[in-house]
C-alpha cells in the first residue's frame, strides 16, 4: 500500500487545467492594454471595507490535541529476485552474482510501511481515519499529540467510503472532535486541515471550500468537497475544519500531476462520516441494501425513444434472476426516478439510495414503463462484496444518433457459443455495420445481439427487421435497440436523420 492515497486523475484533465491557465493568462494581459491609464479621465474612488484574513491560531490550540498521526506496518510480500534476462546469458550471471538467491534459499518477504492522520471522536478512544491507511496493517500505531504512542485496534473498514474506525486504549479520557454538518460548508468558506504531510506531524495549513459534490470516478459514494488547503502524502485520514472548530470532512486525496499539493485537495463529508461510524460502531461493519439491477444513464436520445419528457433516471438494462428487483417487478426497459422520497437523476443516484436503505426493509421504486408512470415495493437483500448496490453496472454505449445501417445475421448453434449467450436469447447478431451509418454512430458494434426494439422482444432477423423498419417510418424519430454485449443487456438509442 502506498503511504498516501494520492488518487490520479486522468493526464487529459491536467492538460486541460495547463492550457486554461495560459488562455486565463492572456485574457488577463488583453483586458488591460497599455493605454488604458491614458484614457482613464479622474475615475471616482470606491470606497470598500477592508477585508480581514481570519486567523487560525486559536482555532488549532483547540483542536489539534485530538489529531493523531498513524504508521502501519504492512503484511510482508514476497519480493521476486527472478532474472529478468535469458538463462545462461552474461546478463543472467551477473544478476544472479549481485541479486539472486543461493540455491534453496527461501524468497525474500519485505514489511511496508504507511503514514497517515486522523482524530479522536470520543473520550474512549475511537479514531476515524481512511481505510487505505489501514487496509493492509498487519499492526496499527497511533501517537498522540502528547507524543504517546499506542497500539491501535481496527473496529471496522469500509472500502466504498474509504472510511474506517480505530480504538486505542489511553487509560484516560482522551479529547476529542465533534463531527459537524458537512452541508453548512459552502464554496469560499474558510477550511483548516491538521494531519500528518510527509511524517511532519501536527501540520496545519488554511484554504478555502472550492467546490462541492465532486465526483473523482471512485465509485458512486463519491461526493467529495473539494479544497485548496495544502495536502500531501500523510494527510489522508486527517480532518478538515470549518472555522466553527467541527470536523466538515476527512482529507482523503488530492489531484497531483506531480505528487505534491497543487491546491486541489478531497475531503469524504462529514455527514457520510457520521453515517459510516455509527453503523460500524454498532455492527463492525456497513450494511447496505441490494437490488440487483443493472442500470445505465439516459441520455437525451434514449429519453426521447423511451417517451420521456427529459433524461433523468436510471434506466434498467438487466433483471438478475431471483433478485431483490426481480422479485419486485422491475424490468429491463424500466426507468427508475425515485426511490421513496428521493428523486433518482442518475444510476448513481439509485445505487446510493438504495446502500443507504437497511437490508430487508421495503422501499417504493417509481418507474416509467413504456412511457407511463407505475410504483413498484421491493424488498432489498443485503450488498456484499463486490456487488454494486443496485446490482453490476451495465455496459453504456455511446449514444450519437445517425441512420440505421447494420446487416444482421441469425443467432446459430456457433454464435451463441462464441458469444457465449444464453440458452433463451432470442434475436439477431449484427455482423456488420456501415461506416458512418445509424449503428457506427450510436455506438453499436459487430457481434452485438439485438433483442429488443423499441420496447419489444424480437425473436429472429425477420422480426427484428420488421420492427425496425416500423420504427423508422417517422424522420427524426429515435428507436430504442436493446442488446445484449459481454453477456450484459443495455440500450441503445438510434436517431433518425430529420430528413428522409
Amino acid at each position: 500500500m502506498s503511504p498516501t492515497n494520492s488518487r490520479r486523475m486522468r493526464a487529459g484533465f491536467a492538460a486541460v487545467l495547463m492550457a486554461g491557465t495560459a488562455l486565463g493568462g492572456l485574457a488577463f494581459w488583453q483586458g488591460h492594454p497599455a493605454n488604458a491609464q491614458a484614457n482613464a479621465i479622474n475615475p471616482p474612488a470606491i470606497s470598500q471595507p477592508a477585508l480581514s484574513l481570519p486567523g487560525f491560531a486559536d482555532l488549532t490550540a483547540r483542536v489539534r490535541p485530538a489529531v493523531v498521526t498513524i504508521t502501519t506496518t504492512e503484511r510482508a510480500t514476497q519480493v521476486s529476485t527472478r532474472s529478468p534476462f535469458p538463462p545462461g546469458s552474461e546478463q543472467d550471471q551477473q544478476f544472479q552474482r549481485h541479486f539472486g538467491q543461493q540455491q534453496g534459499e527461501q524468497p525474500q518477504r519485505r514489511p511496508g510501511n504507511a503514514l497517515g492522520s486522523g482524530f479522536l471522536v470520543d473520550a474512549q478512544g475511537h479514531v476515524v481515519t481512511n481505510n487505505h491507511v489501514v487496509r493492509n496493517a498487519s499492526t496499527v500505531k497511533v501517537k498522540l499529540d502528547d507524543g504517546r504512542e499506542l497500539t491501535a485496534r481496527v473496529v471496522g473498514r469500509d472500502e466504498r467510503t474509504d472510511i474506517a474506525l480505530l480504538k486505542i486504549e489511553a487509560g484516560q479520557p482522551l479529547p476529542f472532535l465533534a463531527l459537524g454538518d458537512s452541508n453548512s460548508a459552502r464554496p469560499g468558506d474558510w477550511v483548516v486541515a491538521v494531519g500528518n504531510p510527509f511524517g511532519l506531524g501536527g501540520t496545519v495549513t488554511a484554504g478555502i471550500v472550492s467546490a462541492r459534490g465532486r465526483d473523482i470516478g471512485q465509485g458512486p459514494y463519491d461526493d467529495f468537497i473539494q479544497i485548496d488547503a495544502s495536502i500531501n502524502s500523510g494527510n489522508s485520514g486527517g480532518p478538515l475544519f470549518g472555522l466553527d472548530g467541527s470536523v466538515i470532512g476527512v482529507n482523503t486525496a488530492i489531484f497531483s500531476p506531480s505528487g505534491g499539493s497543487v491546491g486541489i485537495g478531497f475531503a469524504i463529508p462529514s455527514n457520510m462520516v457520521r453515517q459510516v461510524v455509527a453503523q460500524i460502531q454498532a455492527n463492525g461493519r456497513v450494511e447496505r441494501g441490494f437490488l440487483g439491477a443493472s442500470t445505465q444513464p439516459l441520455t437525451p436520445a434514449l429519453a426521447r425513444s423511451l417517451r420521456m419528457a427529459k433524461p433523468e433516471g436510471a434506466l434498467v438494462g438487466q433483471v438478475e434472476p431471483d433478485s431483490p428487483a426481480a422479485r419486485g417487478g422491475l424490468r429491463a426497459g424500466d426507468v427508475v426516478t425515485r426511490v421513496g422520497e428521493t428523486s433518482v437523476a442518475n444510476p448513481r443516484d439509485l445505487a446510493r439510495a438504495i446502500g443507504d436503505a437497511r437490508p430487508g426493509s421495503e422501499v417504493r421504486l417509481s418507474v416509467q414503463r413504456e412511457g407511463a408512470a407505475q410504483e413498484l415495493r421491493v424488498t432489498l437483500a443485503e450488498l456484499r462484496d463486490g456487488q454494486a448496490a443496485s446490482g453490476k453496472p451495465a455496459a453504456e454505449p455511446e449514444s450519437r444518433g445517425g441512420p440505421v445501417g447494420v446487416a444482421l445475421a441469425p443467432i446459430t448453434p456457433q454464435a451463441r457459443q462464441q458469444l457465449n449467450l444464453p440458452a433463451n436469447a432470442n434475436g439477431a447478431v449484427i455482423a456488420a455495420i456501415r461506416p458512418d451509418s445509424p449503428a457506427a454512430e450510436a455506438g453499436l458494434r459487430e457481434g452485438d445481439v439485438i433483442i429488443g426494439v423499441a420496447g419489444r422482444d424480437v425473436a429472429d432477423v425477420q422480426a427484428t427487421v420488421g420492427a425496425i423498419r416500423e420504427a423508422v417510418r417517422t424522420p427524426g424519430a429515435a428507436i430504442a435497440l436493446r442488446i445484449l454485449r459481454e453477456g450484459r443487456s443495455a440500450f441503445v438509442a438510434v436517431e433518425m436523420p430529420a430528413q428522409g
